[in-house]
Parts: structure tokens; C-alpha cells; sequence
């Protein structure tokens, strides 16, 4: 007989924003899958308090080529900075949309 296998997943269970993964290290966070043509990387650059917590204040956005064999400095498509990550990830959506539809 032969054993029964769990169905397996494409990409790992990442929080999503608008159907698309986010997935941060430290103070970057990579929005959009890896599997496409395109994907954002947003850095935060300073942070401010808030309460108890520790808010993003300057976020840097990039539209990015995934392909592992264009080199670092060419990958970059667009970049921009905004205050705030609601604002980063606001315009990071727009890019990735439009340059993922092409």
C-alpha cells in the first residue's frame, strides 16, 4: 500500500499585504514573490518611538529584477524614499502591480 503524503504548500505561510508575501529581515522587508520578474525591497532607514513601540520613520522603497544574473547595481529598476512604512508599502504596491502586469 502505498502512503498517503500531506499536500505541500508552493511558499511558506509569510504575511501577506494585498495577496502578495512580506518577508522581513531585521530592517529589510521584501514584498512580492521571488518566483516573479519583479520584487520590492524596502529598507528603513530611521525609526521613532512611539509609546512602547519602535515605529519606521524613513522607509527607502526599490523595484528590484529578481534574476540572480543581472548584477546587484543593475537590478534596481526605481527607488524612492517616504516617511512612514504605510506610504512605502503604498507605493511599493503601485510599482509592483503596474511592473508585474508588462
Amino acid at each position: 500500500m502505498s502512503e498517503k503524503k500531506p499536500p505541500q504548500k508552493a511558499e511558506a505561510d509569510f504575511p501577506t499585504y494585498k495577496g502578495k508575501p512580506l518577508v522581513r529581515s531585521g530592517d529589510t522587508i521584501y514584498y512580492g514573490s521571488m518566483q516573479d520578474k519583479y520584487v520590492i525591497k524596502m529598507d528603513i532607514k530611521s525609526k521613532k518611538k512611539v509609546g512602547d513601540l519602535e515605529v519606521a520613520e524613513k522607509v527607502t522603497v526599490q523595484l528590484m529584477y529578481t534574476d540572480p544574473e543581472i548584477r546587484t547595481r543593475k537590478q534596481i529598476v526605481k527607488t524612492s524614499e517616504k516617511d512612514g512604512l504605510y506610504l512605502a508599502l503604498d507605493i511599493a504596491d503601485a510599482w509592483l502591480t503596474r511592473a508585474l502586469a508588462e
